[in-house]
């Protein structure tokens, strides 16, 4: 499984901002897919994931502010950034993995979201 990650950019305050992951290779309809990110000096975080049923979790940090969200036909995980803040700022990666209990093994390369105004 290949990933890229698409959609960043600059943003101010409040503003919003739609990540998409699109997947090559089979069997993406069966994998958990997530959102991760990483600011500098800080450590990568998981932010959301999703299971292929639908199960959705998020950070604390980003909840109802951040959806994500998934389209099998076309190999595509999205995340929809609402209500953007400074402390948003970060390279987000999309990842993959099997299970919910599976390591995540599959990841993209990464787009870079900066809130600033």
């Amino acid at each position: 499984v290949q990933l890229q990650a698409s959609g960043g950019g600059l943003v101010q305050p409040g503003g919003s901002l739609r990540l998409s992951c699109a997947a090559s290779g089979s069997g993406f309809s069966n994998n958990v897919m997530g959102w991760y990110r990483q600011a500098p000096g800080k450590q990568r975080e998981l932010v959301t994931l999703i299971t292929s049923g639908g199960t959705t979790t998020y950070a604390d940090s980003v909840k109802g502010r951040f959806t994500i969200s998934r389209d099998n036909a076309k190999n595509t995980v999205y995340l929809q950034m609402n209500s953007l803040k400074p402390e948003d700022t970060a390279v987000y990666l999309c990842a993959a993995k099997q299970s919910l209990a599976a390591r995540w093994i599959y990841w993209g390369q990464g787009t870079l979201v900066t809130v600033s105004s």
